[in-house]
């Protein structure tokens, strides 16, 4: 597909997702969620990509969150046939490969949104994080206040949510809400770094992995134990892959191993 306003590029494995609306500071707009839905979906179904990064364009602004002048000229944000992905084409839409947000400058509303359904964060020295919605008299509906009470202490995250202010980079840090912060020009080379890293790995034992996590954060460990039955089913189906049997077999032989991804 021929995107426009995210800029699809492989580097690799690796599938760099860039919003590119930098004069109007990343924000979503219907085109932008639209192709970004779209190109998670290229994505996900290309199995010579194995991570994504997703970044802004420019060097101020990873997303500004949706774009209040289109809301206040009655233009939806929502493309036909997009609400299925939920906000920005990636709030509700599981990917079951590792996506990593490089924050580049700040992420507002939405874009912290955005950040939030990544799984791993690399941000700039300069990003600051933030959900500003209750200072504008709507909320943070896009995940926001159902997925930063998850990820970093509650009473912080409540804070956050009810004053509307912004956390920088160093305290995001602190309270786990992202994983590194990085020099601003080294942003997208460390996440994309870190993508290599991750592609060294078997990549279905990287996805299940992912869908172990996902799908037993909410279930109990105990009564009844929903969650180790997710566990044991995904995990059993792994030990029939080619690439268990390479992975133990590279390690006896001390090589690297030659993922096949099946």
């Amino acid at each position: 597909m021929n995107f426009e306003t995210v800029l699809f590029e492989k580097k690799g494995r690796v599938a760099l997702l860039t919003i590119n609306r930098p004069q109007a500071m990343n924000a979503i707009n219907s085109q932008v969620w639209w192709e970004m839905g779209n190109a998670l979906e290229e994505f996900a179904n290309d199995p010579e990509l194995w991570v994504a990064v997703i970044t802004g364009a420019g060097n101020r602004s990873f997303c500004a969150g949706a774009d209040l002048k289109e809301v206040a000229a009655g233009r939806s944000l929502v493309p036909e046939g997009g609400e299925k992905w939920g906000f920005a084409g990636i709030t509700q839409h599981f990917v079951n490969k590792p996506i990593i947000a490089a924050v580049n400058g700040f992420a507002l509303g939405g874009g912290t949104e955005i950040a939030l359904s990544c799984d791993l964060v690399v941000a700039s020295e300069l990003a600051t994080f933030g959900l500003p919605e209750v200072k504008r008299g709507i909320l943070a509906a896009a995940g926001g206040l159902l997925r930063l009470p998850r990820q970093i202490p509650l009473k912080i995250a409540v804070e956050a949510i009810v004053t509307g202010e912004s956390m920088t980079a160093t305290d995001a840090l602190r309270w786990g809400l992202i994983n590194r912060v990085v020099p601003h020009d080294q942003v997208v080379p460390a996440a994309i770094e870190l993508a290599l890293k991750i592609c060294e790995n078997a990549p279905l034992a990287v996805r299940t992995s992912k869908e172990i996590i996902y799908q037993g954060l909410d279930v109990s460990l105990d009564h009844p134990p929903r969650a180790w039955e997710i566990n044991e089913k995904l995990s059993s189906e792994v030990l029939s892959w080619e690439d268990a049997k390479e992975g133990t077999r590279a390690f006896a032989e001390k090589r690297k191993p030659n993922w096949i991804g099946r």
